[in-house]
């Protein structure tokens, strides 16, 4: 299947490990003392239209020392492995080409003020991403999909990219429509 675009997925730590903090597999990212914001899901090849690639061809169990360099990004020996078979399988290169990439784009983002606008009352999903991309050189408000929780709590941004990965509008169906209201979880001081 062709590819069309890709998608870099960012999960918002802090509302996964309210939902899942207590999974074994989850330890890393959630337990004691470790404060993780935006983390990297995972770069996915979208295909042309409504249908995408995925396992593409079987791959290896990866390399220790491949998930050991990734785990800041996606802190998540499992999620790094199901990513490599899901979507970097499809991709040219090697595992290690496929999470370069992944996380030279995903170290490159810069993000607005989290605190700030988690008790910024009226706060939408359009007006998140307009602070994203204000943050973000390159990044238009176009490009940015944000995914909520069914209560309206942030849970990922999915960031549009063209064939050579360069940030675009997004064209995909995806993500709350802009007018939706959204909270944003940060952890115990949330609830002050």
């Amino acid at each position: 299947m062709p590819i069309g675009s890709y998608t870099l997925a960012l999960s918002w730590a802090p509302q996964f490990c309210k939902e899942n903090g207590t999974r074994d597999t989850s330890a890393m990212q959630c337990g004691a003392g470790n404060k993780f914001g935006f983390t990297l899901h995972g770069l996915w090849p979208d295909g042309i239209g409504k249908d995408w690639p995925q396992y593409c061809r079987a791959v290896p169990i990866l390399p220790e020392t491949t998930i050991r360099a990734n785990l800041c990004a996606t802190p998540s020996a499992q999620l790094l492995q199901h990513e490599y078979a899901k979507h970097g399988s499809c991709m040219p290169g090697t595992a290690d080409d496929y999470f370069r990439r992944s996380t030279r784009l995903y170290a490159a983002i810069r993000y607005p003020d989290m605190n700030r606008l988690s008790r910024q009352s009226g706060l939408t999903v359009g007006s998140f991403a307009t602070a994203f991309a204000a943050a973000n050189r390159g990044i238009n408000a176009g490009s940015v999909r944000v995914t909520t929780t069914r209560e309206g709590w942030l849970d990922e941004i999915w960031l549009c990219l063209d064939t050579r990965l360069r940030y675009e509008r997004c064209t995909q169906d995806g993500g709350a429509i802009a007018t939706t209201p959204l909270k944003i979880w940060r952890g115990r001081e949330a609830a002050l």
